[in-house]
């Protein structure tokens, strides 16, 4: 294994900042912000414990046996269907309550 490998990992644990997975003898950490390019409300919607998913290594600390793994590297959404997916939730609430909240500050 080496970086930028694509590994099939177990998910054994998740918390609200990422997810835990082991792979042979190394314990891995995948951060939510390397779970998706879309906002992430809770990692439960995409991830189970028990899951097997591919990730990618991007880094290794053989001394600690520890890995820090990419989610949404192995797994690329095509630019496509990423554009016609709409975010109902995250920045688009703000953007569409600006122009009231520019208005009232006008006032």
């Amino acid at each position: 294994m080496k970086i930028n490998d694509n590994i099939v990992c177990k998910i054994t644990g998740i918390q609200p900042y990422g997810v835990f997975v082991s792979y042979d003898d190394y314990v891995g950490l995948i951060h939510i912000s390397e779970v998706s390019d879309q906002y992430v409300s809770s990692i439960e919607d995409i991830l189970c414990v028990g899951d097997e998913i591919e990730a990618t290594v991007l880094e290794i600390d053989d001394e600690q046996k520890r890995l820090k793994l990419s989610y949404k590297q192995a797994n690329p959404i095509h630019p496509r269907i990423q554009k016609m997916v709409k975010i109902t939730i995250g920045f688009q609430s703000l953007y569409k309550a600006l122009p009231f909240w520019i208005e009232k500050t006008k006032k």
